[in-house]
């Protein structure tokens, strides 16, 4: 039987063929021929291509022609880049490199044994027409990972485990005398052990069993494994924890600022056991209010380079998952020694300001201290004792103070004094994100049993008022230079007496000229990419509203004005997250840029010591400060915040991925029923549902949608229906069926049922197919809006990085 000619194949799958197999053979020269034969081509009209082909390579400077007719690889041609890996479920990836402008596609044949987020070595191939680069992995210098955590597969003589992250991009074959006891279905951690050179799976071993799929703790387990995050601590972290003293000395007492007589209170989450803040309100002899913002010490108790310290940087944050909290430190010291709780001694790092009636700050002062917390309030009674304030001011009934009114009196002035601080704050620049928080009821196992949605209200945003000042008086204490033209720490002598002699306590003028060129911990918020600006603009416009882009005063009024607006209507929750989407990541560096946010010059995170790093990392560079101690190395302080923003990155992707399971679990039961929703996210895939009811989200493939083709506009936000020009649009409302609940792969399948609203025919455009965004900074954009779809249930936090 003769030999069926290979398949005509297109030039520029060719260009890459014989690139490669010149690259394969170096130093040896072949005429087009010989290249043909090798290609398995025989179609005389595709040798000829290859001829030409090879001419091109020539030109380009690619190859050499050896001898006449006959063409070599030539080695100083190639350019080779560095980057990290970002798989895709195709099997195909993208190479993130700092080098480049845009990603380079790496396709399936050319990835190697790659693994999402390994450190690569690429090896570029010549431009293409579409000015995107490609290219194909020439070395693995470092894997990000060699643990994953999966489920088990066991046949007869063999096991795998299948990743639970799709981007993995490859099962791990797993030996039977290694698997650990785990059970065929169960959900464990691998260690890839090898990869031999032509083999297809990696080889490991089952380090970690952690249980049968399905149960509650299993997959939340499973879940901090597949990011990196521990659900345990070291045995001996636990046991040097164990031995910190519970019991405050006198000796202690007298080093610090005593504020044990001051009324002082905590207002927390009713199911909080880690207070890190408590205030404390005095009024003073001239008729100004004394303000103390009282943070849990940590840094006494945590000592640098410590075992403990080790381990809390290590993990950088506390992770909050649906159903608990996997703290940054030993639960001796989060829940006990450090949290402030009711009723007992507690030792504090304080800002203490001299307020005004009109909550202008007269002198503040920063030090070490000890409170004794009269009251543990949940949000939830303190707004109840403040709307039952409203309503006897209203009465013009009279409103008791101390205990005996149970502070209700000093609750209505801190809250009188926060809601001034916040209209300045407004008036200055800082704008109002404001989103409802999704929360589940769970049963005794941790199953969902239903949802509720935690607003803010006036008592949170009391707490998150006063927060907001320390951190950025702080912030300004250090980074001012004196420019701001505040009245410094100096106040507190005088109305404190023998209880300032031992605080460490620093006139204004001293202050500002110390804390020159100081290295320091900020909490940074750079400015909007104008482009992401630009498309909000567009978008909105569809809506009837309009954002102003004129300067970057207009921009935050019109950017404000717009969030009011949007108050109430159904396309409010699409449209504030897109408009928080414009915004940049909040990280930690040394570097400051301001907090466009919160429209502030200076700001850190100085507040929540128990559950944050950076915040220990302040309390340090703080005291260090006051000590007139020499600026510290910037650059180690610099690696320190980067991995802190990396740690609280994969955080807020954990709890990410816990909500999405739980939506799962709490649906599953309702596959076939019907629901109101929005499109809350457009990709070339599909389109995204959000629904009314519960705010979980699911997606709508462009397959099963059986009425047209559809293709993605991607800069309208749309699919556009070929035949009908039917538009889907993010924020459009829409009736789905849930089709299928997938908690393995925490997937809810969605169909439409229902348009209902008929939208305008598509733009009279030619259609142009969606392409990866080749922007970097800040945008890599539209990537990123494929990866998380334009959830709502990405955390608010790590979208915009708005915390206190």
């Amino acid at each position: 039987m003769s030999r069926k000619p290979k398949k005509r194949q297109p030039k520029s799958y060719l260009f890459e063929e014989v690139l490669a197999i010149l690259k394969k053979n170096p130093g040896k020269a072949f005429n087009y021929k010989q290249v043909s034969a090798m290609m398995g081509i025989t179609d005389e009209s595709q040798r000829q291509l290859v001829n030409v082909i090879l001419s091109e390579l020539v030109q380009k400077d690619l190859i050499e022609e050896a001898e006449r007719g006959k063409y070599k690889s030539k080695e100083a041609a190639r350019r080779y880049v560095t980057g990290k890996v970002d798989m895709t479920m195709s099997g195909s990836a993208y190479v993130i490199s700092e080098e480049l402008e845009n990603d380079i596609y790496i396709a399936p044949k050319f990835t190697k044994n790659i693994l999402q987020g390994d450190t690569v070595k690429v090896l570029l191939f010549p431009d293409r027409r579409s000015g995107k680069p490609e290219g194909e992995i020439a070395e693995i210098i470092e894997r990000a990972r060699n643990e994953f955590v999966g489920t088990i597969k066991i046949s007869q003589r063999f096991a795998f485990l299948v990743p639970s992250n799709n981007k993995t991009g490859t099962d791990i074959y797993i030996p039977l005398d290694r698997l650990k006891g785990a059970k065929d279905g169960q959900k464990a951690i691998a260690k890839i052990t090898e990869w031999p050179k032509n083999a297809v799976n990696p080889i490991g071993e089952i380090i970690d069993v952690l249980g049968d799929a399905g149960n509650n703790n299993t997959e939340m387990h499973a879940i901090l494994a597949e990011y990196g995050l521990p659900y345990e601590f070291p045995r001996d972290v636990e046991k040097v924890a164990d031995l910190i003293p519970t019991t405050i000395s006198e000796s202690e007492i007298s080093r610090r600022r005593d504020f044990r007589k001051v009324t002082t209170f905590t207002i927390d989450p009713f199911d909080a056991k880690d207070f890190d803040d408590a205030l404390s309100i005095q009024k003073l002899k001239n008729g100004n209010w004394e303000i103390g913002i009282h943070i849990a010490d940590v840094s006494h108790y945590v000592k640098e380079d410590s075992i403990i310290d080790k381990e809390g940087f290590s993990r950088a944050t506390s992770v909050y998952l649906v159903d608990r909290v996997v703290p940054m430190l030993p639960e001796i010291l989060s829940n006990n020694v450090c949290s402030l709780r009711p009723n007992e001694d507690k030792l504090c790092f304080s800002a203490v300001f001299e307020m005004n009636n009109q909550a202008e700050v007269e002198s503040e002062w920063f030090g070490r201290t000890v409170i004794h917390s009269v009251r543990r309030y949940s949000y939830e009674e303190a707004q109840e004792l403040l709307e039952d304030g409203k309503t006897k001011v209203s009465n013009k009934e009279e409103i008791p103070e101390g205990k005996k009114g149970d502070f209700q009196s000093e609750l209505m002035t801190l809250d009188r004094l926060a809601k001034i601080l916040r209209a300045d704050r407004m008036r200055k620049g800082s704008i109002a994100f404001e989103k409802s928080e999704v929360k589940f009821h769970l049963d005794e196992v941790g199953n969902p049993t239903g949802v509720y949605f935690k607003q803010m209200k006036d008592s949170n945003q009391l707490i998150e008022d006063f927060m907001l000042l320390a951190n950025r008086r702080v912030a300004a204490f250090i980074g001012d230079r004196g420019q701001s033209g505040d009245k410094g720490q100096g106040a507190g002598d005088r109305r404190q007496g023998a209880d300032n002699k031992n605080a460490k306590e620093v006139k204004d003028k001293s202050q500002k000229e110390n804390s020159a060129e100081l290295p320091f911990v900020y909490r940074i918020h750079d400015k909007p990419n104008e482009e992401k600006l630009s498309n909000l603009g567009e978008f909105v416009g569809k809506f009837g509203y309009k954002v102003n882009l004129k300067g970057e005063r207009a921009t935050i009024d019109s950017l404000n004005k717009l969030l009011k607006d949007v108050e109430g209507k159904s396309e409010a929750n699409v449209i504030s997250m897109l408009a928080i989407r414009t915004m940049a990541k909040a990280v930690y560096s040394t570097k400051n840029v301001g907090h466009y946010g919160l429209g502030f010059r200076f700001y850190t995170h100085f507040t929540s010591p128990i559950r944050r790093y950076p915040d220990v990392m302040v309390h340090r560079l703080l005291q260090h400060y006051l000590d007139k101690g020499k600026p510290v190395d910037p650059e180690e302080l610099e690696l320190k915040c980067k991995h802190s923003s990396e740690m609280e990155k994969l955080a807020a992707d954990a709890e990410r991925s816990s909500i999405k399971y739980k939506q799962v679990q709490f649906l599953i039961d309702k596959v076939g029923e019907q629901f109101d929703g929005m499109i809350s996210g457009v990709t070339e895939w599909g389109i995204f549902v959000e629904l009314n009811e519960n705010h979980c989200e699911g997606m709508v493939r462009i397959r099963d949608l059986k009425d047209d083709v559809y293709h993605f506009d991607e800069d309208n936000y749309c699919l556009v229906g070929r035949r009908s020009k039917r538009i889907l649009r993010l924020g459009d409302p829409v009736r789905i069926e849930i089709k299928g609940a997938n908690l393995e792969k925490k997937q809810l399948d969605f169909s439409v049922v229902e348009l209902l609203e008929k939208k305008a025919a598509a733009p009279k455009e030619e259609f142009r197919p969606a392409e990866r965004s080749s922007n970097k900074t800040p945008e890599r954009n539209k990537k990123e809006n494929k990866n998380n779809k334009g959830s709502k249930n990405s955390s608010f936090n790590e979208e915009w990085g708005f915390e206190v």
